[in-house]
């Protein structure tokens, strides 16, 4: 079982689109996993910020494969979980963790929906709990979490729970049904809307 760091209590836990970098810079971050498209540049927010850790993923957030474009695939989430063991191999806490993608509502929280998974393996619930207090407007990249979910051997638990996410986030905000299809992932809304 994994070291807990990323739900130890004094740990921060940030995720941001792009627009919203800047204004936590002076929040001490530590950590930063970014999650760009790959001809995206390099924020050029994070050259004034101090010392932090980065690593810096690049995929599209599509859920299926489409010429032209890099879907996620196992390894970027491999990628993801490797950043964790990374992160618990220097055996120090993480004071703040920011995760961004260009708009921080799906790499981004899909990314520390995985990072949470890994930590408290068989509470999947409690991952989408955690993930709703930290970005209340997060819809993980489906295509992600069912690479996480076989990746963690969380059998089934974590797609589903995924599910009942979305499920709870339309009913938050039904506009949603409407904005996920018109962006080609109509296949994230539950079969029951």
């Amino acid at each position: 079982m994994p070291e807990i760091l990323l739900t130890a209590p004094d740990t921060r836990l940030s995720i941001c689109g792009l627009d919203e970098i800047e204004a936590l810079r002076d929040r001490s971050v530590t950590h930063v996993l970014s999650i760009l498209d790959p001809a995206w540049p390099d924020p050029a927010a994070f050259a004034e910020w101090g010392p932090h850790v980065r690593h810096t993923l690049r995929f599209h957030d599509i859920i299926a494969e489409y010429p032209g474009f890099d879907a996620p695939t196992r390894a970027h989430v491999e990628s993801v979980l490797d950043f964790g063991e990374a992160i618990e191999a220097v055996g120090e806490p993480v004071g703040h963790l920011l995760i961004h993608c260009h708009a921080g509502i799906s790499r981004s929280t899909a990314s520390m929906a995985i990072l949470l998974a890994r930590e408290m393996p068989g509470d999947e619930a409690a991952v989408f709990e955690r993930l709703r207090g930290i970005r209340p407007k997060a819809w993980p990249n489906s295509r992600m979490m069912g690479f996480a979910d076989e990746i963690l051997g969380c059998g089934g638990r974590l797609v589903e729970e995924l599910r009942l996410h979305y499920l709870l986030q339309v009913e938050r905000r039904p506009h949603l049904v409407e904005v996920i299809r018109d962006l080609g992932r109509g296949a994230e809304i539950p079969d029951s809307l």
